[in-house]
This record gives structure tokens, sequence and C-alpha cells, in this order.
């Protein structure tokens, strides 16, 4: 059985397509002229963007996710209740959860909350898991370490005060409520 033929109308090919050169060209124009415009446009008044990194730091946006830390609530005790939800959120499978419960029976808490630093992709689904708002992103990235076991962090490592985590907590209600 014969198929038929359709002949499909081609577009012209540009001056780009037919002269290659001519593209290469444009685009060592287009660099050139950022080049001078930006050296001598420098001198009229325009900043340098350079920045001293140890003396001096960038404006961190609320949103900039670093290392996730334990929220230490103001009696000095993790605010976690040791659920679980965020050792099963995360994809990397780096936080090690082993729950307990207090002497009178009532309450959990995490008796060991490690995060292997060195899987962590800084994602934030365990964040978002977390029905308790006890693991936050914090604004910390200065993570290296010479080893290995360095990059394993405890739950005493990771513990940190309320207040200092303040921005991002605002800015998550700002998110979740919107």
């Amino acid at each position: 059985m014969p198929v038929g033929v359709i002949k499909v109308a081609r577009p012209a090919p540009t001056l780009a397509q037919r002269r290659p050169w001519l593209a290469l060209l444009v685009g060592l124009w287009v660099a050139t002229r950022h080049f001078f415009q930006s050296a001598f446009l420098f001198a009229r008044g325009r900043q340098n963007f350079t920045v001293h990194f140890p003396e001096q730091r960038f404006l961190q946006p609320p949103a900039m996710r670093g290392m996730p830390v334990l929220v230490r609530m103001s009696n000095g005790k993790e605010r976690c209740v040791a659920c679980g939800l965020c050792e099963w959120a995360c994809p990397t499978s780096c936080i090690t959860i082993f729950p307990a419960e207090t002497a009178d029976g009532v309450e959990r808490y995490p008796e060991v909350f490690d995060i292997d630093m060195s899987r962590c992709m800084f994602c934030g689904l365990c964040e978002e898991a977390c029905p308790e708002e006890a693991i936050v992103m914090s604004r910390q990235v200065e993570i290296a370490c010479y080893s290995r076991r360095g990059s394993l962090w405890h739950k005493e490592d990771l513990l940190v005060p309320r207040d200092q985590l303040q921005t991002r907590l605002d800015y998550l209600h700002r998110h979740y409520d919107a």
C-alpha cells in the first residue's frame, strides 16, 4: 500500500545560518562592548561590586537555605518530638533519629539526632515536613571540616536558640500563610 509524500515548506535560512562566522563575530562584538562599558562606567560613579569576604558579607535574602538546625526553646530543650517525618522526607537519608520518652512517659524527645552534613543537599524538605517547626534551615553555610567525622553533627551541635532563627521563621510564616 503506497504512502503519499507531503512536502513541507521550510523557511529560508537566516544570515547566521548561512554564514556561521558572522554569528561568532556578533558574539565577540557584544562581549567586547560590555567589557569596555563596564570598565569605563566605573569611573563615572558606578560602584565596584567587589566584596572582601571575611570582613564583609553579602546581605542574604530570608529565603536563603543554609544548614539545617534544631530550634531550642526558651527552657533549653529542643522542640523536636522525634516523630521521624524529617528523617522520612530526607532524600539523601542523612538524618538519624532515635526517639525516647521522658521519665513520666508523657513526652517524646530525640535521644539521638544526627545529621551527616557531607550528605545533606540543603533542599529544605526536612523543614517542610516538620509539623512542630523544630528543624529549620539556618543561614550558616561555612561548615568546612578536615575529616568525615567532623561532618557528622549531633543534637548538641545542632541546637540553636529561637531568636537567632527569627528571620527564617518569619519568612516561613509569611510564605505558608500566603
